[in-house]
């Protein structure tokens, strides 16, 4: 009898303690507001994150200092005047040239113009043209030495190429941020996995106090079974308090990553919350094939050895003789001027320059230097190669071992759920054991909590792997 009365004052204790407490409130979200998802946060932080913009202002800086080399092939227009303002003779001279670098020799091409009044020495006859001026083409090109390559082609070249390892540096920043910006999402998103699994557990105990005060007032249990009952709830909002902390604190992180539209942080709210372990699951799981090729910071290696090369060749260029052949066509025009018929007719000269280096120690040492720094880079390359596989397979297989933890974990859950139910109805007839309800409830709960971990690992490993892959449509980095 006595057993049938404890059993219908648990059984009817949550209908009881819900009557002497105030009615919940349920929690009502507005219309507006939708779970925050893994791809909200990664679009926000690949739009918004200050160090991605930085990196994007680097790739500026870089584009800059290449239109900087690109003005050594500018056209220079040079205008130069002398007149004789006292002496026996009073001649003046003008002359306008205008001189363009070519982009495939290291010679130029050049128009003139020049126009002269008055008399000159006999040492500056060369001074004299016809009324209407003189006008000249010509120009020079390299047969040797700077024919392939010259110092303003390889600035050009370098300058490009830094524009290439900036953008490479800044997919490297872009998928550390990512990276980051997923485990903050994860790592939210379980701590208010974990809050919610420990306020059920609460929830049970408060349940379960009315009922216990009934039979104690009845005589049915001891008074001590109360107040184990109250230190268990104070031990659980011990564990609450600390879940609400970290799911404060891990918002707090994330806030980092999710921004709005002016790139001000937003702290998330708690009501945000997806309301099951799903989001959990994380990136797709990424190939690791090629891994090395499509990493940036691979690539970015390859195209320093790029420029070591260009430097290498510029070097050698030094070494050689130079051997520039010039040549210009001249006609003077209008009246014939003071200095006589014979400027009237069309000129052409050609020539050559020829200079060989006798020792040049100064390109020797810097083809020594160019050499060596490209064998350094071809070892660097290697070696992050070899690290970026090594890397991959180890990522990949902590997935795999992450996935059969948390299978396990799974399992472990479902029986402890099965176990502290089990417990729980014995406890409600009268034949269970207080204590061994509440280990039975804790036990589960703490499998939950596992599995939950468990999830959370799963998730941080397909992240970092697609981080080890540089997968950017994964990372939302596509643009």
């Amino acid at each position: 009898m006595i057993r049938l009365l404890l059993g219908s004052l648990v059984a009817l204790s949550p209908l009881a303690v819900a009557a002497q407490r105030p009615p919940r409130v349920p929690v009502v979200r507005s219309p507006e507001v939708s779970p925050l998802t893994l791809d909200e946060v990664l679009r926000s932080s690949a739009r918004s994150a200050p160090q991605i913009v930085e990196a994007l202002a680097r790739v500026r800086q870089a584009e800059g200092r290449s239109l900087s080399a690109d003005g050594a092939f500018d056209t220079v227009f040079d205008v130069d005047s002398k007149s004789r303002v006292a002496g026996y003779y009073d001649g003046t001279v003008i002359e306008g040239r205008a001189t363009r670098p070519l982009t495939g020799n290291g010679g130029y091409v050049y128009g003139n113009y020049r126009a002269s009044r008055g008399t000159f020495p006999v040492y500056e006859d060369q001074a004299y043209t016809n009324r209407a001026g003189e006008a000249k083409v010509g120009a020079l090109f390299a047969l040797l030495r700077d024919r392939v390559i010259d110092e303003r082609r390889t600035r050009r070249t370098l300058a490009g190429a830094d524009i290439d390892v900036a953008k490479f540096e800044g997919e490297m920043v872009a998928i550390g941020v990512q990276r980051r910006a997923v485990d903050a999402y994860q790592a939210w998103v379980a701590a208010g996995l974990r809050l919610r699994a420990y306020r059920e557990l609460l929830d049970l105990a408060e349940r379960r106090r009315g009922a216990i005060g009934r039979l104690v007032a009845l005589g049915a249990r001891p008074e001590i079974l109360l107040t184990e009952n109250d230190q268990n709830l104070v031990r659980r909002r011990a564990l609450v308090v600390r879940a609400e902390q970290d799911l404060a604190t891990a918002a707090n992180t994330l806030s980092l990553y999710l921004r709005d539209g002016d790139g001000a942080p937003l702290l998330v709210s708690a009501d945000r919350l997806p309301p099951d372990a799903t989001p959990l699951a994380g990136l797709p799981t990424a190939s690791p094939i090629a891994a090395a090729i499509s990493r940036p910071d691979y690539r970015a290696i390859l195209t320093r050895i790029d420029q070591s090369t260009a430097r290498l060749m510029l070097a050698e260029n030094e070494l050689s003789p130079r051997l520039d052949l010039r040549g210009d066509v001249g006609k003077d025009i209008g009246a014939v001027g003071l200095g006589g018929p014979t400027r009237t007719p069309l000129e052409a000269t050609i020539g050559f320059r020829f200079s060989v280096p006798l020792q040049n120690r100064a390109a020797k040492g810097r083809v020594a230097e160019a050499r060596a720094e490209i064998d350094a880079l071809n070892q660097r390359s290697r070696f992050l190669r070899d690290q970026i596989a090594v890397e991959v397979d180890g990522i990949v297989i902590a997935v795999d071992a992450s996935e059969r933890l948390a299978t396990i974990a799974d399992e472990e859950r479902r029986l402890a759920d099965r176990l502290a139910a089990a417990e729980r109805r014995r406890f409600e007839l009268g034949s269970g054991d207080f204590f061994l309800v509440n280990q039975r409830e804790e036990t589960a709960t703490d499998a939950r909590v596992r599995l939950i971990d468990a999830q959370a690992r799963i998730a941080s490993a397909r992240a970092e792997l697609a981080a080890a892959t540089a997968d950017r449509a994964s990372l939302r980095l596509e643009r």
